[in-house]
């Protein structure tokens, strides 16, 4: 089993986002929604990648303040014209079909027929996105443009969909490290033909587990794979007796865009996982942004509820709305580029490195500065592309190894990158300068759950 570090280093040339964005196309196409064929359609092909857990919670159980709703499964929808001809069909562009419509056929005037229409005039040639989960309707999609040039006469509406009794599903895999201590990475299931958002998160998730998967690992990692909202819920409804195993997590999603990476903390605002992000987002090429938290968004906003408050972040591309594109038809596989889905993942694998290997040490000749080259110290320096760098590092590093300083607390104070101070930590280590002190999440102080929590009702 290799490191995390090892894969890093070599994840350049792993052409991982090809993978990616192939696993991509073949998600394209599937009409998903909250519940449904589509999203069990889904589950079975990520199930080809990782050892996934299925869930089905059925239709009428309590979580939380919500309630599982009936299953929607659609086969086809379409608008004929005064003359008959199919202008809407579904099986074009599930995107023509508001999500969770209800069935209906029959003929109505334009008047009528427009009190079921949805376009988006600011990008006229482009079908949005829209649901109605929660109120009994229905509803089409299509461009403006196609809007405007509809005559009057006569409409024939058509779609043929269930709206009855059934379940959620969710998946999740379990990937086990030394400690029972869990990261939870999140990403939603339920939108349909968007590549953006959400197959992109998706996608990443997948790709990631495969890496974990065959790495050795200090921390477990759950990687849960639902519908926005009601999905969260539901999980965290449905395993309550386990959070406090969860000592930091991310949303994934928005992941393949060309915009640069951005972090969202967690309800905490400075738990490790927010540092750890916040380290990485801010380097390379492209520094990317950081956000405070707000009860607005994806599913952060569900696992960082007050009763739940777990040190849970979100990472994305542009976030969600901030592009144009953003729940559209123009939300393709012309958008994503496997490129920015293999930064994206990079830059994750980096954030979970962190986690991974930032500890404490205890400097074991605190009384002033060790002589360094009697060691070989400057010697084992040798092939570093950045020597005075790391001397700076083991400095940094013998200064602050007091047993309360962790590599991130150093890093955040030098400056300086956590794989300098890390390697500087692993040459000290290994001439008996330092002795690492005992592995933690929880370098920084993270509040308590507000409980009790509501019991689980099945």
């Amino acid at each position: 089993m290799k490191r995390l570090q090892n894969f890093l280093q070599q994840l350049g040339a792993d052409e991982a986002g090809a993978r990616m964005y192939a696993l991509m196309e073949r998600l394209y196409p599937i009409c998903r929604s909250i519940t449904g064929p589509g999203v069990r359609q889904t589950l079975d092909i990520l199930q080809e990648f990782l050892p996934l857990q299925r869930n089905e919670v059925p239709t009428g159980t309590q979580v939380f303040d919500w309630t599982v709703p009936n299953e929607w499964t659609i086969r086809s929808a379409w608008i004929k014209d005064p003359a008959g001809a199919c202008i809407v069909d579904f099986k074009r562009c599930n995107l023509h079909v508001v999500s969770y419509s209800t069935p209906v056929h029959g003929q109505m005037s334009l008047a009528e027929l427009k009190k079921h229409l949805h376009s988006d005039p600011e990008h006229p040639d482009w079908i949005p996105y829209r649901t109605s989960y929660y109120q009994e309707s229905w509803g089409f999609c299509l461009t403006h443009r196609q809007l405007l040039s509809l005559q009057e006469g006569e409409y024939e509406v058509c779609i043929d969909a269930d709206l009855l009794p059934g379940s959620l599903s969710y998946a999740e895999c379990v990937i086990q490290g030394n400690s029972p201590t869990e990261v939870l990475l999140f990403a939603h299931t339920c939108h349909p033909s968007l590549c953006n958002d959400n197959l992109s998160g998706v996608v990443l998730l997948a790709s990631l587990g495969q890496y974990l998967r065959r790495c050795h690992l200090n921390w477990t990692y759950r990687l849960v794979f639902a519908p926005a909202t009601i999905g969260s819920i539901t999980w965290l409804s449905r395993n309550q007796e386990g959070l406090d195993r969860i000592k930091a997590g991310l949303i994934v999603s928005v992941a393949g865009d060309p915009g640069s990476i951005t972090y969202k903390r967690s309800r905490h605002g400075s738990a490790l996982i927010d540092r750890a992000a916040a380290h990485i987002v801010r380097q390379g090429e492209k520094p990317g942004t950081i956000l405070p938290f707000s009860p607005w968004g994806y599913d952060e906003r569900q696992f960082c509820s007050p009763g739940i408050n777990l040190p849970i972040g979100r990472i994305t591309r542009s976030p969600n709305g901030a592009y144009a594109e953003y729940h559209t038809s123009a939300d393709n596989l012309d958008l994503v580029q496997a490129g920015h889905l293999q930064d994206s993942l990079h830059r994750i694998m980096q954030i979970l490195h962190v986690l991974e290997s930032d500890r404490r040490y205890q400097n074991l000749a605190p009384f002033g500065e060790p002589q360094l080259g009697r060691r070989g110290l400057y010697r084992m320096m040798g092939g570093y592309t950045n020597i005075g760098a790391l001397q700076h590092a083991l400095l940094w590093v013998l200064n602050y190894s007091d047993g309360l300083h962790s590599l991130l607390d150093i890093s955040e104070m030098s400056g300086l990158d956590f794989p300098t101070l890390q390697h500087a930590a692993e040459l000290a280590e290994k001439s008996g300068l330092l002795s690492p002190q005992p592995l933690s999440l929880e370098h920084c102080a993270i509040p308590e759950r507000n409980l009790p929590l509501h019991q689980h009702t099945s």
